[in-house]
């Protein structure tokens, strides 16, 4: 159960928001302008925090006392259960606690919450008699603990073996990864870091990373998914840079392994199954600063836009 409130603009510009993605200025723009044209925020920024107990029972208390004022079912399946806290008492503790929180960080959201930041400014520079209790100084977001959160996995699909023949791909992969067909019924699914399930020709294989093939101590490298560009889809399978090669695309893990199956059978040649981003290293990321690799994490379930709107006008 997460809670849906405004943090300050301030708080992600002065970091204590962190984030551990780039954004495009195009995108931002484009989410500028739609904040400027509604002046609202339609879409909450999906935020977490390492887990309080303190927080979690206050949450759980008023959820069970209490009829939520929205109960429905989106097209998507997914249940959404929406309660209204109104009571200042419950509210001012609710604050004093979060005061205990160091950091928030971004788990889904980087766009929304960098075209946030961007279109407060605009308006503070607007209105230079500007207080910082506005609402324009203030976004919409969802804030989960992070022991409620799943990240699912982020598999890739790419169109063509590079001009390998699959006896030779498979030796080259063999260089960086131990690489064996997959003997059981039905799709592998990796349990565990640093393996990985690939389907080739009709066959499921078990990859897994050989020692010395990342630096264990950083903690960007040490992704799967780093670990899978900076040894196979870039050296083997020319794909420098994912987020703009034509040749790969991308799956999230709600959709399932036969998704993959279908796409190789459709228009592309090979799929790789990852093993899902941690939260844990989401946030090991985030506290120093660094930037993780494109298309990383995939998380479920999604609020739907719409369903709170934040105005910023008063």
């Amino acid at each position: 159960t997460g809670l849906v409130a405004c943090p300050a603009i301030d708080e992600y510009l002065n970091n204590t928001i962190k984030k551990h993605e780039y954004t495009r200025p195009e995108k931002e723009q484009d989410r500028v302008n739609h904040v400027d044209v509604t002046d609202a925020q339609t879409g909450p920024i999906f935020l977490t925090y390492r887990a309080e107990e303190e927080i979690s029972a206050l949450i759980d208390d008023w959820a069970n006392q209490y009829r939520p004022v929205y109960n429905f079912t989106a097209e998507d399946g997914i249940t959404h259960t929406c309660w209204v806290i109104d009571s200042n008492q419950t509210i001012n503790k609710l604050v004093n606690a979060f005061a205990e929180v160091d950091f928030l960080y971004i788990a889904d959201g980087h766009h929304r919450a960098a075209s946030a930041a961007r279109a407060a400014l605009k308006r503070r520079e607007e209105n230079p008699e500007f207080t910082g209790q506005e609402e324009f100084n203030f976004f919409l977001a969802v804030l989960f603990p992070h022991n409620q959160l799943k990240i699912m996995d982020y598999n890739r699909v790419v169109k063509d073996l590079n001009n390998n023949s699959t006896e030779d791909f498979l030796n080259k992969i063999k260089e960086k990864f131990s690489a064996e067909k997959y003997q059981g019924q039905g799709s592998y699914r990796p349990e565990q870091r640093h393996v990985f399930g690939m389907y080739l020709g009709n066959s499921w294989y078990k990859l897994e990373a050989k020692p010395g093939t990342f630096d264990e101590n950083d903690p960007v490298k040490r992704l799967d998914v780093s670990i899978l560009q900076n040894n196979l889809l870039h050296p083997v399978l020319d794909i420098e840079d994912p987020r703009t090669d034509k040749r790969i695309d991308f799956v999230g893990g709600i959709r399932g392994l036969a998704e993959l199956e279908r796409r190789v059978g459709k228009d592309m040649e090979v799929a790789f199954a990852m093993h899902p981003t941690s939260i844990e290293e989401l946030m090991a990321i985030a506290d120093v600063g660094q930037v993780m690799p494109p298309k990383s994490t995939w998380f479920e379930p999604k609020l739907r836009s719409g369903i709170f709107i934040h105005k910023l006008s008063d």
